[in-house]
């Protein structure tokens, strides 16, 4: 993982090299922020609007006059985000900074009637085209067109689910390992502290936000089921942008994003346990996370309850840094080998269905594979925002996969892997396709492959009963055999007794 999630980004380089510069030239708003989030919790440039504590060089002496404004810009922010919110994150700050600098940027176009109409027609004919090559059918109830405002407030409760466990796992994790004397030193402090730390989280989840809502192109362009369900949503403003780089008419590049995201919807909405099993793997992660404290209760013996500057050297500290866990890395491999499958069953369906049709849709579907290998806004904020930094290489080894399945079995018998999450391919799998077509194609049970897994599961009752069974027929044996000679005995010595 190359980016540390949530506010774990490492110190700024130029912090050393600028440290003669003056607190102005070195401050600056949450918009200037967008993609360079502060050290420890947000508490960099930018964490607060206004600048909040992100401009004192850190060996300036604290003024007294600056705790007054920045005490002052606190409350500001807290009365305008509703309290600062009642869990780990305040996403009624992330939702307002993500919407301040969208329409900062000029990046609130709302849709026109034209593109609605235009729409609901290339996901109308691409769910037609998509029939004959995938055995799931429509998924997409409805058919929306979205500003970037739109995406924000839209997605927002499926990143509350996504954010939720890494951050609260984070802002407690720390404060756990502090020994019981730093707390008390610290005293009011940490309750402050937790506060600040969700507006931290908030700033930081706003800034990557209002990133991702100017690039994104459909409610399923970063993999996960982000829109409301049944929703197909495309994004017209950020889809021109998009067709004017690829150099490709406006009307086909429509229409394959459209195929895109009504394939996506098939998966989501017919494969009941997808959804679930993604969000799961990301708490799963969550959970493993823990803080390096070997020097952590030095620095914090160290805090000045008077000095708020002593907390922030503490925030800023790469003592702070979570370390990545063998239960971490074994919940990132589950989770990229599960978006990867899923955004290589979406590439296969989708070219077997536009491939002959569309001229442009090949060139398409390598530009947006490359949009992913070169760091696209996806994997930027998944690497920021949960750890996660995804593996393009293992979407073009599962899109091979898929491939040789519908090759060798067809297409019924390729979808109905995924009838259950023990039926998928793991990271093995896909680094071995060829295997698991065999295995799959050597199934007795291959047209009904919940069938084998109950009959397997009662197989593995079965013999552990019969292991019970065995057990208690030996204890059986055995006290009949002490029966037996206990008998012998007594008749040896039945004459001598008479």
């Amino acid at each position: 993982m190359n980016d540390m999630p949530f506010g774990f980004s490492p110190q700024d380089p130029d912090d050393d090299r600028d440290k003669g510069e003056s607190s102005e030239g070195r401050s600056g708003g949450a918009g200037d922020s967008g993609q360079n989030p502060g050290p420890g919790f947000g508490f960099g440039g930018g964490a607060l609007p206004g600048g909040g504590m992100g401009g004192m060089p850190g060996g300036m002496n604290f003024d007294m006059g600056q705790l007054g404004q920045m005490f002052s810009q606190l409350g500001q922010v807290l009365s305008h985000s509703g309290g600062g919110g009642s869990g780990p994150v305040n996403y009624d700050l992330a939702k307002q900074l993500a919407v301040q600098q969208l329409h900062s940027n000029e990046r609130t176009e709302r849709p026109s009637q034209q593109e609605v109409k235009g729409a609901q027609d290339a996901v109308h004919l691409a769910e037609l085209w998509l029939d004959p090559t995938t055995a799931l059918p429509a998924g997409a109830r409805t058919t929306k067109v979205w500003s970037s405002v739109d995406w924000v407030e839209q997605t927002l409760p499926t990143w509350q689910r996504l954010c939720d466990p890494v951050a609260q796992r984070m802002s407690t994790a720390w404060m756990e390992a502090l020994p019981a004397e730093a707390k008390q030193a610290a005293g009011p402090l940490l309750s402050m502290l937790g506060q600040m730390g969700g507006l931290g989280f908030g700033s930081q989840l706003g800034n990557s936000l209002a990133q991702l809502g100017a690039e994104v192109l459909t409610s399923s362009d970063v993999g996960l089921p982000l829109a409301p369900e049944g929703t197909a949503a495309l994004l017209p403003a950020n889809v021109a942008r998009f067709a004017e780089g690829v150099d490709r008419p406006l009307d086909e590049v429509t229409l394959f994003l459209a195929a895109r995201e009504a394939a996506h919807h098939r998966l989501f909405s017919h494969v009941p346990w997808l959804r679930q099993r993604l969000l799961a793997t990301v708490e799963e992660f969550a959970r493993g996370i823990q803080v390096d404290t070997s020097s952590l209760e030095d620095l914090a013996s160290k805090i000045d309850p008077t000095d708020p500057s002593s907390m922030q050297e503490l925030m800023g500290s790469n003592l702070l840094e979570p370390k990545t866990t063998p239960e971490q890395e074994a919940a990132l491999t589950r989770l990229e080998t599960l978006l990867a499958l899923v955004e290589g069953w979406v590439d296969v369906v989708v070219s077997d269905a536009l491939g002959e049709r569309l001229p442009g849709a090949n060139a398409l579907s390598e530009t947006i594979r490359r949009r992913r290998a070169s760091g696209g806004p996806a994997e930027q904020t998944f690497a920021t925002l949960i750890g996660l930094e995804l593996r393009p290489r293992r979407l073009r080894d599962a899109a091979n996969l898929w491939r040789l399945m519908t090759e060798r079995h067809g297409l019924d018998s390729r979808d109905r892997v995924w009838d259950h999450p023990d039926l998928l391919p793991d990271a093995a799998d896909l680094d071995e396709p060829l295997d698991f077509a065999d295995r799959w194609g050597g199934s007795s049970d291959l047209d009904d492959p919940i069938a084998a897994i109950k009959r397997a599961e009662e197989a593995e009752q079965a013999a552990a009963s019969g292991e019970q069974g065995s057990a208690a027929g030996e204890q059986g044996t055995t006290s009949g055999e002490q029966d037996s000679k206990r008998s012998d005995d007594e008749d040896e010595s039945g004459p001598d007794s008479k």
